[in-house]
C-alpha cells in the first residue's frame, strides 16, 4: 500500500518495495498536486497488487530516458508520438549526453547541449530523407520538450533537485509558413488532374480538412452519400480512424494500443506494419459535412469499387475502404504523394505537399464564414484553437490587395487633405437646417390624384365630396 505525505506545498506519495538484495526500502516521490499524488498512489497499488512496480533508480540520461519511456511513455503516448521520440532519443540524445550523471545536469550544460544540436547531421528514420543536412531549430525544440518532461518526472521520482531545462534557452529559428495553393490554382490543377483517385483525394482533402492518413483510413460504412441526405445537404463523413505504417516494436511494447485493425503482411520480411488506428487526439474524431459535389464524386467512387469486386471475384481484398487499389489493398500514402508531385512536374503547377490542401482548406473556411473559429475547429479536428489561428489560416494575397485598394479608395483618392481625417473619424450627425416648404402648383397635384386613385378617394373623403 502507499500513502500521501503532504510537506509544505508538496505532496508526497510513501511505499515501501523490496530492492535487487531483498531487502525492504522506503520510496518517496513528490509531485505539485494533491490530484497527481492520488493518481500516482493509485498506480503503485496497482502495480503492487499486480507484480509489476519499477522503482526508478537512473543514474545517467540513457538510464532516466529508459525507465521514463517504459513507466511514463508506454502508458501515455499514441503509437506515432512513442516511435518519434524513441527515434529522437537513440539518435540524438544517448550518443551525446547519454552517459552524462543526472547530478552533473545544470542549465549552462543543456543550452550547450542545444546550440551544438545544430551541428548535428539530421539521420534517415524508416528509409526518408531529412528536409535538411542539419538538425533544425524545430528539432531542437521537440528534443528540448522531451527532456523537460523526463527530467521533470525524475524530480517526481526524486532522481534530481531540480529540472536544468526549465530555465534554459532554446535557439532562436524563423517558423517557415507553408506554401498553399489559392483557390485559383487548386481548380486550375483538378482541371489538369487525369488520374481519378488524386482527383477524389485533394477534393476530399479541400472540402472536409482531412489528414492524409484520415482520408487513407476511411471506410464505406463512415460515409453518409444517400440520395436524400445529399439533397438535404446532410451528406457527411466520420472520421473515426486513421491509416498508418508502424513499427512492429513499436506495436508490441504498447501491446497495439489504440489499434482497431492489423492489416495482414503481404511483403516478408518486413520491420513494420500496416494499421488502422485511433486518431491523434479524441477531436479528431468527428463528423464533416460534404459538399453536393463532393457527395457525388463518393457515388461514383463507390460504383468504381464495385465493379472491382465483379471483376477480382475472389481475389478482391475487401476491408470497405474508400481509397484501395484495384484488387482492395490499402492504398498508402506514398502514392497518392508520387501522384500530386506528378501532376505538379507535369503542368508547372506552384510546388505544394499534400498536407497544404489542408491548411488551404481552413483558410477559405476561415474567409468565407466571416472567421468563425470554432466552426472550422470541428471540421479540422484540432484539440486546441490557437493551432487553427496561428498556424493554419494563412493570409491570402488577394485579401491584402484588397486591402490596400481599400485604402486608396478611402484616403488617397480623396482631393482634400482633411478628407482623410474625416474619413478616420464617424462624423458627428447634424440636424438639417428646417427648409421652408415649397409651393405646390395645381397642375403638379392634379397629376398626382390622377396617377394615385387610393390618394384621390381619401381627399374626396376628406373634403366631404361624395363618391
Amino acid at each position: 500500500m502507499a500513502s500521501i505525505v503532504k510537506r509544505k506545498n508538496k505532496y508526497s506519495v510513501v511505499f515501501t518495495y523490496q530492492d535487487e538484495m531483498g531487502e525492504k526500502r522506503q520510496k518517496w516521490e513528490t509531485f505539485a498536486t494533491n490530484s497527481e499524488a492520488k493518481k500516482r498512489k493509485a498506480e503503485v497499488e496497482f502495480q503492487q497488487e499486480s507484480g509489476t512496480l519499477v522503482i526508478p533508480e537512473a543514474k545517467t540520461v540513457r538510464e532516466l530516458l529508459e525507465d521514463y519511456t517504459s513507466i511514463y511513455g508506454v502508458n501515455t503516448w499514441a503509437m506515432s508520438t512513442y516511435e518519434a521520440r524513441r527515434s529522437l532519443i537513440s539518435n540524438y540524445i544517448n550518443p551525446i549526453i547519454g552517459d552524462m550523471k543526472l547530478s552533473d545536469l545544470n542549465t549552462r550544460v543543456m543550452e550547450k547541449y542545444y546550440q551544438n544540436l545544430l551541428k548535428v547531421k539530421s539521420r534517415v528514420v524508416n528509409n526518408r530523407k531529412p528536409n535538411n543536412e542539419y538538425l533544425s531549430c524545430h528539432v531542437v525544440r521537440e528534443i528540448h520538450k522531451l527532456l523537460r518532461c523526463a527530467f521533470n518526472q525524475a524530480v517526481k521520482w526524486e532522481l534530481m533537485a531540480k529540472n536544468p531545462c526549465i530555465n534554459a534557452t532554446l535557439p532562436k529559428g524563423e517558423y517557415k509558413t507553408r506554401d498553399i495553393w489559392d483557390a485559383p490554382t487548386l481548380f486550375k490543377a483538378l482541371e489538369l488532374c487525369d488520374d481519378d483517385v488524386l482527383k477524389l483525394a485533394i477534393n476530399l482533402s479541400f472540402s472536409c480538412s482531412l489528414r492524409m492518413g484520415e482520408m487513407l483510413g476511411l471506410t464505406w460504412d463512415c460515409v453518409e452519400i444517400s440520395d436524400a441526405s445529399i439533397a438535404n445537404g446532410a451528406a457527411f463523413v466520420f472520421v473515426n480512424k486513421e491509416l498508418q505504417r508502424v513499427n512492429r516494436d513499436a506495436l508490441e511494447k504498447l501491446n497495439e494500443k489504440g489499434i482497431v485493425f492489423k492489416f495482414p503482411t503481404f511483403v516478408a520480411r518486413t520491420n513494420t506494419a500496416l494499421v488502422l488506428k485511433e486518431p491523434k487526439t479524441k477531436t479528431s474524431t468527428r463528423k464533416v459535412f460534404l459538399p453536393k459535389t463532393v457527395a457525388e464524386m463518393l457515388k461514383v467512387r463507390h460504383q468504381e469499387i464495385q465493379e472491382y469486386k465483379e471483376l477480382f471475384g475472389d481475389e478482391f481484398y475487401d476491408y470497405n475502404l474508400v481509397f484501395c487499389n484495384a484488387n482492395g489493398r490499402p492504398l498508402e500514402h506514398q502514392i497518392i504523394t508520387r501522384s500530386l508531385q506528378k501532376l505538379i512536374r507535369e503542368n508547372d503547377l506552384p510546388p505544394v505537399v499534400f498536407h497544404s490542401l489542408r491548411h488551404s482548406s481552413i483558410t477559405y473556411k476561415l474567409k468565407l464564414n466571416g472567421g468563425d473559429i470554432k466552426s472550422v475547429q470541428g471540421d479540422s479536428g484540432h484539440a486546441q484553437v490557437k493551432m487553427v489561428t496561428d498556424v493554419y489560416s494563412h493570409i491570402l494575397d488577394e485579401d491584402r490587395r484588397l486591402n490596400a485598394q481599400r485604402f486608396e479608395e478611402t484616403f488617397y483618392q480623396q482631393k482634400k487633405p482633411s478628407a482623410v481625417s474625416e474619413a478616420t473619424v464617424e462624423p458627428t450627425p447634424v440636424t438639417p437646417p428646417v427648409q421652408e416648404p415649397q409651393a405646390i402648383t395645381e397642375e403638379a397635384m392634379l397629376n398626382y390624384m390622377v396617377q394615385n386613385p387610393e390618394f384621390l378617394q381619401k381627399f374626396k373623403v376628406l373634403l366631404g365630396v361624395g363618391n
